[in-house]
């Protein structure tokens, strides 16, 4: 591999428009853990999975690694700077008070534009990374644009009123 493979590589993932998500859990201390991430997909319909991939070099990597109830929130166009903080090495991700407990105990973001409750299904080791395969157990839709990020800078989805319904 020649040493521009990288900066390439890099530069052409970022023409690809994603969502960005937050994971949230609780470590065995009971303390709140969480990252964000732009690595996540569908997996199966049947039954409901989901991908994420975290990094390895993650502070929170070992707690996803030992827990197994997670919360996956698509972020809404308005959290940019809680993306931010969630994506900044030491930051104190949860300063911001958005976040309350679900039933499991598992921090969740108040106004995303998705939340699935998750279960921890399988891990693989992907490099760099550890690939998350969470089973989808609750879904929560919100009437919110969700954040879009494209060639390193966040984007703005225009909906119309009639494209998304608030169920519980």
């Amino acid at each position: 591999m020649t040493a521009e493979v990288p900066e390439k590589f890099r530069e052409a993932m970022s023409a690809f428009p994603s969502g960005v998500t937050i994971m949230t859990t609780i470590d065995g201390e009971g303390e709140r853990r969480g990252f964000a991430a732009s690595s996540f997909c569908s997996l199966s319909l049947d039954p409901p999975l989901v991908l994420v991939c975290l990094g390895k070099t993650a502070q929170c990597h070992d707690a996803f690694m030992e827990s197994d109830t997670w919360a996956i929130q698509v972020a809404a166009a308005g959290h940019v700077d809680l993306i931010s903080r969630f994506a900044t090495k030491g930051s104190d991700k949860f300063a911001g008070g958005e976040f309350e407990a679900d039933a499991r105990g598992v921090p969740i973001l108040n106004d995303a534009a998705v939340v699935l409750g998750c279960t921890a299904h399988e891990r693989y080791d992907g490099g760099d990374h550890t690939i998350l395969i969470a089973r989808v157990e609750s879904v929560t839709l919100r009437d919110h644009a969700p954040a879009i990020y494209f060639q390193r800078e966040f984007r703005e989805l225009e909906l119309n009123a009639d494209d998304l319904e608030e169920t519980a």
